[in-house]
């Protein structure tokens, strides 16, 4: 089953010849959600290869133009491929009025239903839920309201042993109670235990997207073992002071989260173009978490 993040701009503020401003596309079972949306996005999601109509859902985690100019783009651009099923996103209840005068003004012709979700600034709540992915925002530390978003697979249940189910002549319609784990009594009362009638489920997968932000543990066990964490690495900690003052994390910073929360991998990104090469904030995010890497526009990662 495909859980894929594929990178579409790493760069904080100033685009740059090779790296274009935050947007990230996640794709959970065939489930396609934009993760911000810099300016840019809708030409990156056209290398990327990435079907526009099979994006319903897009998560905007702050009011800042690196992290959402190009939406606007976007939704021009789905109305003149035909969009007809709702657009769904999730942001700050400003961007409603704001992005709602700028589409008053050029596209007063958008032809399919945009739904505006609030997200909470204060506490952790889910904002997304169907049948097999919830979608949970968190609040994070930066100069204006800013979410994070931790994407979590739903449980997932184990497979059916079919040897031992046909050894033991399970009944068809009892066997979705064995995959809800209740054992199996035979005719002549023997009790086989679930244990030996499923194939142990793997673990559900999780996200968490943690944009710009300044150091902060409020939330470490809420996405506590992550398979892969996304986290800003805006400076390096010589620039550590710049990185306070502007609600920004050093890579240092970033792979303490990491190793604090117990992720298996770390993706650094929303360098700062101060430094010319951004193979020392990744050097600098190992230091604490080894299995770190740069977060690189087009890069791909399954989790």
């Amino acid at each position: 089953m495909t859980f894929n993040l594929k990178i579409l701009g790493s760069a904080s503020a100033l685009p740059t010849k090779n790296r274009f401003t935050t947007a990230q596309v996640l794709n959970v079972h065939e489930r396609f959600f934009l993760i911000d949306c810099g300016e840019g996005t809708q030409i990156q999601l056209r290398k990327a290869s990435v079907k526009f109509l099979k994006i319903n859902h897009i998560f905007i985690s702050h009011m800042h133009g690196d992290h959402m100019f190009g939406l606007p783009g976007v939704i021009s651009t789905f109305s003149l491929l035909g969009r007809k099923s709702p657009l769904h996103i999730y942001a700050n209840k400003d961007l409603k009025t704001v992005l709602g005068n700028f589409l008053g003004y050029f596209e007063k012709n958008i032809n399919y239903e945009i739904v505006y979700h609030s997200l909470d600034n204060e506490k952790p709540e889910k904002i997304f839920e169907d049948d097999k992915v919830e979608v949970i925002s968190f609040p994070l530390k930066h100069r204006v309201p800013c979410c994070g978003f931790l994407f979590k697979e739903k449980e997932i249940q184990p497979q059916l042993n079919m040897k031992a189910v046909e050894t033991f002549d399970i009944p068809v319609n009892y066997r979705r109670l064995i995959k809800a784990g209740k054992d199996f009594t035979t005719p002549d009362g023997e009790i086989v235990p679930n244990s030996k009638l499923v194939i142990p489920a793997r673990t559900a997968k999780k996200y968490a997207f943690l944009s710009d932000t300044a150091y902060s543990e409020k939330y470490i066990d809420l996405v506590k073992e992550a398979d892969l964490i996304y986290h800003e690495a805006t400076f390096l900690e010589e620039d550590r002071k710049m990185a306070k003052a502007t609600g920004h994390s050093t890579a240092k910073e970033a792979g303490l989260f990491a190793r604090k929360c117990k992720a298996r991998k770390l993706i650094i990104g929303h360098y700062s173009t101060r430094y010319k090469k951004f193979s020392c904030l990744l050097d600098e995010a190992k230091t604490e978490f080894v299995n770190t890497d740069e977060a690189r526009d087009l890069s791909s990662f399954d989790i």
